[in-house]
């Protein structure tokens, strides 16, 4: 019985490339597929999703968001916010199939870009608003002495001193989006399934789950975020 057991190695044995070939060749069409689906709505999502929470953020710590009475001074906000991300992911995806469903929005890129962006929103306002806490607030006072409306503000003296946070949380929310799993299962069919879905079709009647194939897509699939971050590089080493 000892004799049977398979030897545990740091490095393998027989390296092999046939992984790579058969994701590259029989299933070339739908890798290409995937890849192109799985990009549009991360993509779409994370820049919906960073925007959205930049200007929230923004305005929660400047204080100066018109909102009901009980969101006046922003002091509720960010508890209702987080408060997306406390329920099981689960409880909250069958009411969003039911409306996606009733809305047409399954297997539909708009779809699943609409609800990356809502489900990441916390997030990309919890990362802003910690670096608009930490950004001196004199700057800008200093600019509406001057002259400058609240919007130039914005978009000449906080956007660019922003610009490294806003990369960061941008790319964040990007790795988030592009290896969901469980909304792109519960929300495609064929038309725009993700690589993480598709990654679960590699099964053979067989031999069972391709676990090679399935090793070689997993590495495949994380060279997209790292071409993301090198544009951002810049930004960070200069900030």
């Amino acid at each position: 019985m000892v004799g049977d057991r398979a030897e545990l190695t740091w490095w393998p044995q027989h390296p092999t490339l046939a992984n790579f070939r058969f994701i590259f060749g029989e299933s070339t069409t739908n890798l290409i597929v995937a890849l192109d689906r799985t990009a549009t709505k991360p993509i779409i999502a994370s820049l919906l999703s960073a925007s959205f929470g930049t200007a929230i953020a923004m305005s929660v710590v400047r204080r100066r968001c018109l909102w009901p009475v009980a969101f006046r001074r922003g002091q509720n906000l960010p508890l209702a916010l987080i408060q997306l991300r406390l329920f099981p992911p689960m409880a909250v995806m069958i009411p969003v199939m039911i409306m996606w469903s009733f809305l047409h929005f399954t297997d539909t890129w708009w779809g699943l870009a609409l609800i990356y962006g809502i489900v990441t929103l916390p997030f990309a306002f919890w990362l802003m608003k910690t670096f608009f806490d930490d950004m001196p607030r004199e700057i800008e006072e200093a600019a509406l002495v001057e002259g400058c409306s609240r919007l130039r503000v914005f978009l000449r003296i906080t956007l660019p001193m922003m610009r490294a946070p806003l990369a960061s949380a941008t790319l964040f929310i990007f790795i988030l989006n592009w290896s969901d799993y469980l909304i792109a299962l519960l929300l495609t069919n064929r038309e725009w399934a993700t690589i993480p879905v598709y990654m679960t079709s590699l099964s053979s009647s067989m031999t069972g789950q391709l676990y090679g194939a399935k090793a070689a897509l997993g590495l495949i699939a994380a060279v997209p975020p790292v071409i993301m971050a090198s544009p951002f590089s810049a930004i960070w080493c200069v900030a």
